[in-house]
Formats: C-alpha cells, structure tokens, sequence
C-alpha cells in the first residue's frame, strides 16, 4: 500500500496582517492560508485586494501580523520571493516603442535569468500565450486583449512558483476574456504554476478558481475550496408532473420547509439536516411515493458562487 502523500504548503500564509495609508485603514486582519493550485481573491471596490498583493510581492510593508510567501517572510527577503513570483499589474502602461519579446526578455532577466535563457524563454511564453507571430511587434501597435497576454507572458517567463493576476481580462470583449481565463487555466493545471486571482467578476473566478478568497472590510470573511462552499447542503429542488399541494402538505408535515415556484419545490429540512444529510432526500422520496407523484427532478440545492461572496461581503 502507498504511503500517505504529505499535504502540500500554502503558497500564502497570513496571521492578522494590517496595513493603513495615513489615517486610513485599508486591511485590519487578513488571517488565512493560499494553498497551491487556482484561488480566486474576490472583494468589494476598494477592499484592498491590490494592497495585499502588493504585499505579497514585498513591495508594501505591513503594519501588523505575519506573512509567509513560498516559505519566506516578503519584509525581509523580498527579492529571494520576487525570484519565484510572477506579477501581471492591473494597469495597462507598458511602454510603446518597445517590442513584446523584448520586454518579456528584459522582465525575466530581472527575475534573476542570464540573458541567453532569458531570451529563450520569453519567446516560449510569448507562443504559449498566442503572441508567437506578434512577438517583435512594438507593444503601442497591440490591442488590449494583446498586451494583456503580454504582461501574462512577462509573468510566467521566468518560471516562478506563483503568479498573482490582477484584473488579467480588464478591457477585453466576452470572446477575449473567454479565451484569456481558458489560457489561465491551462497554465495553472498544466504546468503547475499556482495563481492567485484578483477579480471582482465572481462568474470568472467559478470557471476557473478551485479556492476563493473573500475580503471585505479589512478582514477575510470566507475562504476555502469552492466547491465545498457551494456544495455545502442547503436542501434539495425538486420537480414534480402531477400532485404538488399533496406532496407539499406532507413534506410540511414531517417538518420540512419547503418554497413552492411553478413546478419547483425547494425543500430543507431545517434543524435536522446537519445531523442527517440525506433526511430530505428519504422525505421526498416517502412523500413523492404516498401521493403517487410524477417525480421529474430531485437534486441537491447548492449555493451560487454570488451566494457565498454576499454572505461572506456581509456577514449579517
């Protein structure tokens, strides 16, 4: 029988990490552990998603609490970390009269790559990314959906260990950001490269994401695996052909709760369902079977991504 595999390290670990810019507090205590793979950082507009990633990267210091970036503390070893870290801005200013290959290059060597790999490598990136052709082309003659997958290829030139991606489809059309979140993912499973992903697009962040990180206020109000979060039993629907107000009277009387809309139940069984998951399932399936009901559909209710980032935005 093969051992046990050993569970893998966080790619992040922060304990209580604070930063304020004069008097404003932008994070008062982001408590929460990164692992590896694909992790969705999701956040109201101004919640500081762009302020920890700073932070992260070692660029902004932290005022209280801990931090651990791949094994390292980023205050006190910023360029062993920035060594292993790929970074892919929000903004869109790169330089104009620059071409792609050249930036790329010129990003990677700064990355700690001598020139020859340096060089190699970022016409690697640039033909994972679809800019193979365009490689030579000055970045002012790209469009936006260009230059973003330029400033991927600069962040996964040097082959780093993790990337943080912020807005990486700010600007683009649905089939741009189609294909951008499709070559995202692609990176993060094929190649093994951890990301962690800014976005305020919950939609993108479910295609792709296997965690989530949820900040607001300063703090962090949800994280972990997503399906978990959205697979946590709310219930079951169920769709029904024939003998809906039989099959609801006697699911009520059991002592389910249960929401009517058109042909749809919801149904919960309240207090109950923590102790027996399936509780609902056995009601149904005894009242469906009593009222000699057409049964249509039964599968469990999950919550939304939308669901788990406004209970986690506001935790009231």
């Amino acid at each position: 029988m093969a051992a046990p595999t050993a569970p893998t390290a966080p790619v992040v670990t922060t304990a209580g990490v604070a930063k304020s810019f004069g008097a404003t507090s932008v994070l008062s205590d982001i408590t929460v552990d990164v692992p590896t793979g694909i992790t969705g950082l999701l956040g109201p507009n101004g919640a500081g998603k762009t302020t920890l990633l700073s932070m992260i990267l070692g660029i902004e210091g932290r005022d209280a609490g801990s931090m651990a970036v791949l094994g390292h503390d980023p205050a006190t070893a910023g360029p062993e970390i920035r060594a292993r870290i790929g970074y892919s801005p929000e903004h869109h200013h790169l330089p104009e009269d620059v071409q792609a290959a050249d930036l790329v290059r010129h990003l990677a060597q700064l990355h700690g790559l001598p020139f020859a790999a340096s060089t190699e490598r970022a016409s690697d990136a640039l033909w994972l990314v679809g800019l193979g052709e365009e490689r030579f082309r000055p970045i002012g003659t790209m469009s936006t959906g260009q230059r973003q997958r330029v400033k991927l290829a600069s962040a996964i030139a040097h082959d780093p260990a993790l990337v943080l991606l912020d807005e990486p489809t700010d600007g683009l059309d649905p089939v741009q950001r189609d294909a951008m979140l499709e070559l995202i993912h692609r990176i993060g499973t094929e190649y093994g490269i951890s990301i962690l992903l800014s976005s305020h697009l919950l939609e993108e962040v479910e295609r792709i994401c296997g965690h989530v990180v949820i900040i607001a206020d300063g703090t962090v109000r949800r994280a972990g695996n997503l399906d978990e979060m959205r697979g946590a039993r709310a219930g079951v629907v169920v769709e029904l052909d024939d003998h809906h107000e039989a099959v609801v009277e006697r699911l009520r009387s059991v002592g389910m709760a249960v929401d009517c809309e058109g042909s749809r139940l919801f149904v919960n069984g309240g207090e109950a369902q923590p102790r027996d998951p399936f509780v609902v399932h056995d009601a149904v399936r005894d009242a469906v079977a009593e009222c000699q009901a057409g049964l249509r559909l039964l599968s469990d209710q999950t919550l939304s991504l939308e669901d788990v980032f406004l209970q986690g935005a506001d935790p009231r």
